[in-house]
């Protein structure tokens, strides 16, 4: 099945922008042809945070026009797709939205949430389907709308992710696949099949979910959606992964012991395994890339947004052009450990490893003699704290040698470094700028039979090898030694502060 043509499109649609690029299969050098389109994230109520489905679908006819435009149709194998985990649509017998995309940063179910810790079916269900109970979870928002919206619940003829929408509106079939459908709540992962106990919470019947196909299925581009982005019909169109999963894979982080960690408004840390594993505490997700390879890890709602907000409440005067770099030239004043001010960075519900979307945000230690560069670092250091209580989880499940970080603040040597030494073990920057793209057009190049290995397929395509050939970022030994003081007293922290949380959820 190995076409002729020279380019795969991989098609990357996130939470705010679909990002459309093409890789050359011969792993060509030069300026990768890219094309971007944005869209809202609209906030209507507290807590809810939707998108018009149209208006993505609109901006992914667009953003693949754009890069045909660069590419030229000729060249072109396939199209493979990597979308946003997590988001739920209601869809009429017609296929027509009659629900917005609610989005994995929707935080209305966070009720249904707590009932279900309370029952004390939170470690079943994590343990059956691999999402944690968190108002991110297409269960919990199904869960809400049977409270609050029973009516709308019934109507639907079908309930699907944003994967499932795309594929439709490209190939005509309402399908989904094996890496999106293993982070709904709904999905066993052992039998690969909807789990009828999810289902019963749910309130919905199986045969309103799409069939699950694996991420290596191949499907075709219909004549109507080639009309509208001008790629040929026919066209290979590979159905690809979640956005985490593929996040690993295009970094190169799909070996043992090598964890993938992505940072932008929030972040996640992910490492492969080869079949569905959990830490005992149940503090991680498992997510599938193919049948062979799944993610376990976490995610932080709570990413560059801390640092952003912190600029907000302390820096507004900064706000504006270059903020980001001002921000962080403040920051740098400041020692490593911010003379003693810790920041407990959840102003946004926080994910990983707590779950808990009721615990706020704090500053600890404060003292006269703190400035606002001092709160600007240690909201940065904060993230970085975070995201390590996540890497030690994983290391229950498999110890953890290197991590492999990417995203836009790690252009900064300030945020290496701090993250490098909160770690406290080798963390090599990946420059390549294909990111979840390049792991949706390696994975699309590997089930076309282009390379008999993931990792093949990706340097075939210009990504990094397994073994990682630049060198760690450097950081001194006192640096890693305090980091070192404040990760052994954050879980007490946590703990102790958790109660004074809880008076104002």
């Amino acid at each position: 099945m190995k076409p002729a043509r020279e380019v795969i499109l991989g098609l990357d649609v996130g939470t705010t922008a679909v990002k459309v690029v093409g890789f050359p299969i011969s792993g060509g050098s030069g300026p990768l042809p890219s094309m971007q389109r944005e869209y809202p994230l609209l906030q209507p109520e507290a807590g809810w945070q939707i998108q018009d489905p149209p208006t993505v679908l609109a901006a992914i006819d667009d953003a693949l026009r754009g890069c045909v435009d660069l590419v030229g149709d000729g060249s072109i194998a396939a199209v493979s797709i990597s979308t946003a985990m997590h988001g739920l649509i209601g869809l009429d017998s017609e296929t027509n939205p009659v629900t917005p995309l609610v989005t994995w940063a929707d935080s209305r179910a966070a009720d249904q949430a707590r009932q279900l810790r309370a029952r004390g079916l939170a470690h079943e269900l994590l343990e059956r389907t691999g999402t944690p109970v968190h108002p991110m979870s297409p269960l919990l928002k199904l869960m809400w709308f049977g409270a609050h919206e029973p009516e709308l619940l019934a109507r639907a003829q079908w309930w699907v992710g944003l994967k499932d929408y795309v594929l439709q509106h490209l190939t005509g079939q309402l399908v989904t696949e094996l890496s999106s459908a293993s982070a709904t709540g709904l999905l066993d992962l052992r039998s690969r099949d909807w789990d009828s106990q999810s289902l019963k919470l749910a309130g919905i019947r199986p045969n309103q979910l799409p069939r699950v196909l694996p991420t290596t299925a191949v499907l075709t581009l219909t004549a109507e959606a080639a009309s509208r982005t001008e790629l040929p019909a026919g066209l290979p169109v590979v159905v690809g992964a979640a956005d985490g999963p593929l996040g690993n894979l295009g970094t190169g982080a799909i070996q043992p012991g090598i964890a993938g960690l992505s940072m932008g408004t929030s972040g996640a840390v992910r490492m492969a395994v080869p079949a569905p594993r959990l830490d005992p505490a149940g503090r991680l997700f498992c997510y599938a890339l193919t049948e062979d390879v799944w993610v376990v890890g976490g995610a932080v709602s709570n990413g560059g947004i801390a640092l952003r907000w912190a600029g907000g409440a302390f820096t507004p005067d900064l706000l504006g052009g270059h903020a980001d770099s001002k921000l962080l030239a403040l920051a740098e004043q400041v020692p490593a450990g911010s003379d003693g001010l810790v920041m407990l960075p959840y102003v946004l519900s926080e994910r990983a490893p707590l779950w808990d979307p009721d615990l706020t945000g704090a500053f600890l230690g404060v003292r006269h003699h703190h400035t606002r560069s001092h709160f600007l670092r240690a909201a940065l250091e904060g993230v970085c704290l975070q995201v390590s209580t996540i890497v030690d989880s994983l290391d229950t499940v498999s110890p953890v040698q290197a991590i492999r970080g990417t995203g836009g603040p790690f252009r900064s040597a300030l945020w290496q470094r701090v993250m490098a030494a909160v770690l406290a073990r080798p963390f090599y920057i990946q420059a390549h700028a294909g990111g979840t793209a390049l792991g949706a057009a390696a994975l699309g190049w590997y089930a076309l039979g282009g390379a008999p290995t993931l990792i093949e397929s990706l340097v075939a395509l210009g990504g990094p090898a397994a073994q990682d050939e630049s060198e760690p970022v450097a950081v001194s030994a006192e640096e890693i030694s305090t980091y070192a003081q404040v990760r052994a007293i954050i879980p007490a922290l946590i703990d102790s502060y958790r109660e004074v949380a809880s008076l104002f959820a």
